[in-house]
Parts: structure tokens; sequence; C-alpha cells
């Protein structure tokens, strides 16, 4: 979808989009026209219940006196309450009211709200922002499709005071985006398309954008000793990989340590020879969604040229029955030493972590590290489909995740972590065992990545798991692979990690 920013003109062809607030007030666009259609919009809400609260929207079809094919009338709730969540909403409506309603193009008239959190121009960059997100369409591979069936909205222009200024604004933001459509084109292709091998290409694509990339082979990391990695790898006939993608944004920096984000790469979950059952399973193509989390991050900082020392790190396999598969039972020695008892060849995102977090650690010493996991159901029994299980062990990262969540509209939450949970994954015959038993599940996995976090690094875990995908569409968030976590660690970069 094209996006454009111009100044007001409300003689345009097309739909034109303009904005109310609560109490049924209209914006300065919206009276203009309002006053060219001889009192249209104002007959329109009467006969509605439209009072201009969020997410409100009101449509005049060929309405008398303008140019316009329709008038898209969105509400925004309180002025006060207006912030760039709020803004985003707006061209997430607009996409989603518009996309397949037959209109090729539509204006959005963004004007000035006294008593808004935002000024005129950062509105405006975050509507288009939220439009941009919005239209995110995975059609590679329809190719019946009726032409009726395809959005007909290719172009969306923001209309603004200083359209200028709004440009500017939206630039990093548009380069945010593209991270996200990184992530979510990764996460919605089907493992046959999908797999380590094929993931680490389409993470070496980002040295256009000056990320270094460095790719473990088999050999590599069995000499490096990443038993729990390559055990999780071993009944598949794809074979693993270990990725690290490097952006120097900050040479300069005080401190040369960078921050450090690791996922989770299953590209494919059977569940191994303790398998899934086969109701859902072809869900399993997005276990790998922290690794797609991490690669669109990357692409995002590198894109927008963040001030940062960043690297991610994603351990890539898939986990298949065969005669060569990791049975229950089996002890595998992880890299750093630590053994586990594998109870459960299900509960495999843990062990692949393990290797991928302590080679992270020992390879690019990080001061902070962030990772991400589809990692439990569990987690969606205790949080269902809205937030992010978080796990810590500092207060003050928890804290800058949290508000930047709240920020990004990518919400987590804080679980619990503790010395009385490790009781647990005590194993008979070796350091631990991979799983702890229905009780707490995702806490019990959280401590077994714990154990592979050195002391001196400031440590998350996002179990992911209820997130990363959504059967239905949200604001900014179409149907199917969400990216969430890019816009939440973009964020906690922008504020707390560039130019330190």
């Amino acid at each position: 979808m094209r996006l454009n920013f111009s100044s007001v003109d409300l003689k345009r062809q097309g739909a034109i989009v303009v904005l109310a607030t609560s109490n049924k007030t209209l914006c300065a666009s919206a009276k203009a026209l309002d006053e060219s259609t001889g009192g249209t919009l104002r007959k329109a809400i009467g006969a509605s219940r439209f009072t201009g609260e969020r997410d409100q929207s009101l449509t005049i079809m060929a309405p008398h006196g303008i140019r316009a094919s329709r008038i898209l009338l969105i509400g925004l709730g309180k002025a006060s309450e207006i912030d760039e969540l709020a803004a985003q909403r707006i061209g997430g409506q607009v996409v989603g009211a518009l996309g397949g309603s037959g209109e090729s193009s539509a204006a959005m008239a963004i004007d000035s709200i006294k008593g808004a959190g935002l000024a005129v121009a950062a509105i405006a960059a975050n509507a288009a922002y939220g439009a941009v997100l919005r239209s995110y369409r995975f059609d590679k591979y329809r190719t019946t499709e009726k032409a009726d069936k395809r959005p007909s909205l290719t172009a969306v222009t923001v209309m603004v005071e200083d359209d200028a200024k709004a440009r500017r604004q939206f630039g990093p933001l548009r380069k945010t985006a593209d991270g996200v459509f990184f992530t979510r084109d990764l996460v919605s292709e089907p493992a046959n398309v999908i797999y380590p091998i094929s993931f680490a290409a389409r993470v070496r694509g980002l040295t256009k954008l000056g990320v270094k990339v460095q790719v473990l082979d088999e050999k590599q990391m069995k000499k490096l000793g990443m038993g729990a990695l390559l055990g999780v790898a071993q009944g598949s006939a794809n074979k693993p990989r270990l990725v690290a993608m490097s952006w120097n944004g900050a040479p300069n920096a005080r401190k040369k340590e960078p921050i450090c984000f690791v996922g989770k790469g299953v590209t494919f979950d059977t569940g191994g020879i303790s398998i899934k059952p086969a109701g859902g399973m072809e869900d399993m193509k997005w276990d790998m969604a922290g690794a797609g989390v991490v690669s669109g991050l990357i692409h995002a900082l590198a894109a927008r040229k963040a001030k940062v020392n960043a690297v991610g790190v994603i351990g890539l396999v898939e986990n298949m029955p065969s005669s060569n598969a990791q049975r229950p039972g089996d002890v595998v020695k992880t890299m750093s030493g630590q053994t586990i008892e594998v109870i459960n060849t299900d509960a495999e995102g843990r062990l692949v972590l393990a290797d991928a977090l302590w080679w992270a650690q020992k390879t690019f010493k990080p001061h902070t590290m962030v990772d991400l996991a589809t990692l439990t159901g569990a987690i969606i029994i205790a949080l269902g489909h809205h937030q992010a299980g978080m796990f810590s062990n500092n207060d003050e990262l928890c804290d800058r995740l949290t508000t930047a969540g709240k920020a990004t509209g990518e919400p987590v939450w804080r679980l619990p972590l503790g010395p009385e949970y490790d009781k647990q994954v005590a194993s008979d015959i070796a350091d631990m065992k991979n799983v702890g038993g229905r009780a707490a599940g995702s806490i019990t996995a959280a401590q077994i990545l714990q154990r592979f976090v050195q002391d001196d690094v400031a440590w998350a875990h996002l179990d992911i798991a209820g997130v990363a995908w959504s059967n239905t569409s949200g604001a900014t968030v179409p149907k199917g692979g969400t990216a969430f976590g890019v816009r939440l660690l973009d964020r906690l970069v922008a504020d707390h990690y560039e130019g330190k």
C-alpha cells in the first residue's frame, strides 16, 4: 500500500476520513465537510448511535456537494486520552473499514485537537504508522482468489497542516514497520519453506542493512558442546543452525558491550517422540516466532540506524520423530557443562535456548539479555492471548519492558521466579530435568532458563506463546502472525539503550 503526506484538501475524490471526539464534537475538517454537504454529517450522526467514542465509525456514502465518494467519520474518544496508540488506531481503522470496500484511495484529514497529548504532526505520523501495520497481508500462495475478494485500497494520503514534519516523524516508524513485516513473513511461511537452513538464508539478507551475520552449522555446534540444542534437532532431516546478527550502531559508545536478544526458532514442532495431538499441529509452523521477532527487531534497528550495539541470536531446529530422534529419558550435556534429563521431548524450546543463551553470553558479553520464545501452553492458561509472560532477574529491566509494552500495545505481565520452584525440576540422574509437572509450568520453564544466565547479566524471558499468532484482526494487527515483541523491544532500545 502506498502512503503519502500532503496538506489538507477536502476537494479530493475517493474516500475522505475525518475525525470527531467525545460528545459528537467534530474536528475542523469534519466541520468543513458538514458545511460543504449541507449538514450531512450532523444529520447522519443524529440518525445513528455515533457519539465520537473511541473505535466508533460512521460512513456516509455518495455525499452531496463534494467530489468524495464517501466520508468515513472516526471517533477518537476523549481528547485527553489521545496518545500514540490512539493515533495508530485511526490508521488501522481506516484500512480495516475501507480495505475491501471497493475504494482504491483514501485521504485522512488530521487536525489539531485541543487538549490532546500529542501534537498534530505526531498524530498524523502515528496514524500513518497504524495504516501501514494494518495493511499487512500474507497472500503469496493465493492463486485463485477473485478480484472482489482482494483488498481494493492501494493508496492512503495523510493530510495534515505541517505535512513535512509529519513525514519526518513517520520515517523511523516506517522502518520499524518493515521489521514487523519481516517477522510476520517469517512466521506466516509454512514449514516446508522455512526450516533452519532457509531461515538462516533469509536472515543473511540483513547484511544489506549493515548487519553482520554469523551462521554456525551442526559440526561447529557439536565442537562447542551444544548437546541440548543438537539433541532436539537430531530427529530431523533438516539440519540445525545457530545464527547471530550484529548491529554495531554505536561504535563510540562508552560501553562497547551490546544488548542481546535471543530467540527460540523451532521451525516446526511435532513434539518429537512425545508427539503432539494431530488437531492443530499445523499451527506449530510458528513455534519459531521468538526467532522471527529477534530477526525483525534487528531489521528494524538497522533500518532506522539505531544508535545502539545490539546482537540477535537465534537457535534454529526442527523437532521431528524418527529412528534418530531424541527419546524421553535421554540425558544431554549443554554447552555450559550442565546436564538435563529429557523427560518430555515436547519441552524442547528450553533445550534450544539453554545453549543459545550460553553461547550468546560467552561470545558477545552482553550487559542485558532478553529472550523470546513460544515456550509453554501454560502461559496461555495464565494470561490468555492478551499479554506475554515476563520473568526476570532484574527489576529495572522489568519496569522498562512493562512501560515499553504499554506504549506499544504489546503488554507484558511479570510472573515470579524463586528457588522453591527448582525442586520441581530436580532430576535423579542429572543436574535437572526439562519439565516440572503441570503446576506452574511457565515458571518452572523459566527457572530452567535462568540456570543458563550469568549473574552479572540483566535478563528477561518473554513467553510469547499466547500472543505470537492471532485468529482475529485487531486495530493494527491483522489476523495471523502478530510479530508481537518487535515494537516492544524497538521501543525498549529507543528509550533506554540508544546513545549510551
